[in-house]
């Protein structure tokens, strides 16, 4: 099928290349007027901050269950000082007049001195906005702050606080990564012509699928992130396809092939390579279906398909244009000829690890097990913002916060409450409310505000952590198992604690839980694929084995930095916090697909050695020897791609882009080379001919 496909594509090149044009200016333009929003929504059914939603969604709290804010400010005068206040209750008053279903709790109401440090220099207004979609705070932002940039008063500080009003910059790094592509290309080709065919294709391939994620965001909840998400690793995986197929479509012609035999020939292996690895990415991202961010995986699934089906038709039909001159406009240098592979580095290396297997392997396994140490202490949460550059509003009016009222202002937990009892249960929350004042963990709490038919109440509690701390997360749990229910016992009342920080906590053990669910299916997916293209158990068995070290090696850098701080300053954290909750499972269903594609590309070929000589020794140094400077060239596209993602002032993409970067790396250096040769100088086994059906010729 494969050949036919290809051979198909080669001869009708003009055909291919009109359809992908015209697929692209088609899917672009209807996507410029038919794309739903992105909509970022973590529902967990059970959940006590789902069930305290539930309570604010129908008890008349509803202006309290979208993303809450602050309009956080400071005078060294006094925020009591008539030009000050006099400013900012206009302010509040303009804002609650102006912005849709948002309501402001001013520190000059009857019940806002809590909202004023004691100093009395910082104060704070609460901004309660209802729940809407993702463009629609955006665009709230952008009217508050217009705003604030009109209250002119000497002296005075006006800052905004809460996710609502961050300043979300659309990144470059895909530029970054792509100009280190070039450099990568034309270092492993030299050749102008031949770096731009990878290019080519994974910007075809990318630019269709960014428009099928727009169009998708009509039928499944996509978080506003998911577009990056996609490029980063479409880029990356439409480059090393390409990549893969070139590399082989340049060593048919060495050997003296005809350019459409070289096309053919480099589909039928380096292609199916290509689908199969790509099918592994694909099942890898849509296994977070079952950690409910499915529409992450929805993402990122349509810009790998369609980078791979690019892949494989498009880049078929380009190679048909450029026949024999795919050389021209070279460098002084030149790739390696398939007939000097035995003189290379990577063929003598395979044969000295395959005399002394056994210590290569375990001082591979030895480096990454210690890599993977940290993994012990992984600690699941959400950053804050804290964690954001002081060039954020957000983040200055969180500093101002911790300077004038303690950490935990950032991120209060709202204790939800039906009180059917009436004023019984009113006065049994009273009593809750005193006790939360005097519990440890606990800097204030605020007392019960009912709603308007008097059968639902609300409490506010800060913490005197921030919400990013473990002693945030140990006080939520405590509230929930011990001081609400010892407290309200014998009354009718049912209290929930809920609120975003809560949320995050009740996330972070959810995703907990159901992480090995995910790897589960993935794993179990992956070993059937395999086990399916090269009729074998053990080397599945190994290849799951392997690609589960990279991960965890990769995972204990990432807690090594992120969540210890060593070395956080040169990637531009600004200070140590938990694991983002979210991430190991992003984490682990691409950076399993996507070595898999070394895995796929390098077995492959050991494979096709196998078959033509028999001798198992001979096949893996041959493969090796055949892939390793293509692999290494893959790889470093790769690690520069994710690793430019760092330079983003957003840290879940900085965890993203390390994570990837770091487990692409320890998997083509370590895995790869260290550990995966001495194993597979064992003799796993491939099938062979015997095991074809006898309807095979």
């Amino acid at each position: 099928m494969l050949q036919r496909l290809a051979r198909a594509c080669y001869r009708r090149r003009w055909a291919v290349l009109a359809g992908w044009v015209a697929l692209l200016i088609g899917l672009t333009a209807v996507a410029s007027v038919a794309a739903g929003s992105y909509h970022m929504e973590f529902d967990l059914p059970g959940s006590e901050s789902q069930e305290a939603f539930d309570i604010l969604q129908t008890k008349g709290f509803a202006d309290r269950t979208g993303v809450q804010g602050q309009v956080v400010f400071r005078a060294p005068q006094g925020v009591n000082d008539p030009d000050v206040r006099r400013a900012m209750e206009e302010l509040f008053a303009r804002i609650q007049q102006e912005v849709p279903d948002t309501t402001v709790v001013s520190p000059y109401g009857p019940d806002g001195a809590q909202q004023i440090s004691q100093d009395g220099t910082i104060a704070y207004a609460e901004v309660n906005l209802a729940d809407r979609p993702v463009s629609e705070y955006e665009t709230i932002a952008e009217q508050v702050k217009g705003y604030v940039a009109e209250v002119q008063v000497p002296g005075l500080q006006i800052e905004l606080g809460g996710d609502a009003f961050a300043t979300w910059q659309e990144p470059s790094s895909e530029v970054i990564g792509l100009l280190a592509a070039v450099v990568i290309l034309l270092i492993a080709f030299g050749s102008l012509l031949a770096m731009g065919l990878p290019i080519l294709t994974a910007l075809f391939g990318i630019g269709c699928g960014v428009a099928l994620v727009r169009l998708a965001t009509n039928v499944v909840d996509i978080p506003d992130f998911t577009l990056q998400a996609a490029i980063m690793i479409g880029i990356g995986v439409g480059i090393d396809y390409a990549l893969f197929i070139v590399t082989r479509y340049r060593q048919g012609l060495q050997e003296g092939l005809e350019p459409e035999g070289a096309v053919v020939r480099a589909v039928d292996t380096s292609g199916r390579a290509v689908l199969f690895a790509g099918t592994t990415v694909v099942i890898s991202v849509l296994g977070l279906f079952a950690m409910n961010i499915g529409g992450l995986g929805v993402g990122i699934a349509l810009g790998v398909l369609m980078t791979m089906l690019a892949s494989v038709t498009l880049l078929p039909a380009v190679l048909g244009f450029v026949g024999r001159n795919i050389d021209r406009l070279g460098l002084p240098h030149r790739h390696q000829a398939e007939g000097q592979a035995r003189r290379s580095i990577w063929y003598r290396w395979s044969r000295v690890v395959q005399r002394r297997p056994w210590p290569a392997a375990l001082l591979g396994l030895a480096v990454l097990l210690v890599l993977a140490v940290p993994v012990l202490s992984l600690r699941l949460g959400f950053g804050d913002a804290g964690n954001r550059p002081t060039s954020d509003t957000t983040r200055r009016a969180y500093d101002l916060l911790s300077q004038g009222f303690g950490p935990g202002f950032n991120g209060p937990l709202l204790i939800a409450a039906e009180t059917p009892g009436g004023a019984a249960d009113l006065a049994a929350l009273q009593r809750l409310s005193q006790v939360l004042n005097g519990t440890p963990g606990v800097a204030y709490a605020s007392q019960p505000f009912p709603n308007e038919a008097g059968d639902a109440a609300i409490i506010q509690v800060v913490p005197t952590t921030a919400p990013q701390d473990e002693a945030t997360t140990d006080l939520v749990h405590r509230l929930r198992n011990q001081v609400v229910p010892e407290t309200l016992a014998g009354s009718s009342v049912d209290a929930k604690v809920g609120g975003f920080t809560a949320g995050g906590v009740d996330y972070a053990d959810y995703t907990f839980r159901r992480l090995p669910v995910l790897m589960g299916a993935v794993l179990a997916l992956s070993f059937l694929l395999l086990m399916t293209v090269f009729r074998s158990v053990l080397v599945p068995i190994k290849a799951v084995v392997m690609n589960l070290l990279s991960i965890g090696a990769a995972y204990g850098i990432v807690v090594a930095v992120f969540q210890w701080g060593w070395g956080a300053n040169l990637v531009g954290v600004g200070r140590e916090g938990p694991f983002e909750a979210w991430a190991p499972m992003i984490l682990f269903a691409v950076v399993f697909g996507l070595s898999m594609d070394y895995e796929v590309f390098l077995l492959s070929r050991i494979r096709e050695e196998y078959d033509r000589t028999g001798d198992n020794g001979r096949a893996v140094a041959d493969g090796l020897a055949a892939t390793a400077r293509v692999i290494t060239a893959a790889a470093a596209i790769m690690v520069a791609v994710f690793a430019s993602f760092i330079l983003f002032d957003e840290r879940a993409i900085k965890i993203m882009g390390l994570g990837l970067a770091v487990a692409v790396l320890i998997d083509a250096t370590i895995v790869r080379l260290v550990l995966a040769t001495p194993v597979l100088s064992l003799r796993l086994g491939f099938g062979d001919a015997g095991n074809r059906p006898t309807s095979d010729t």
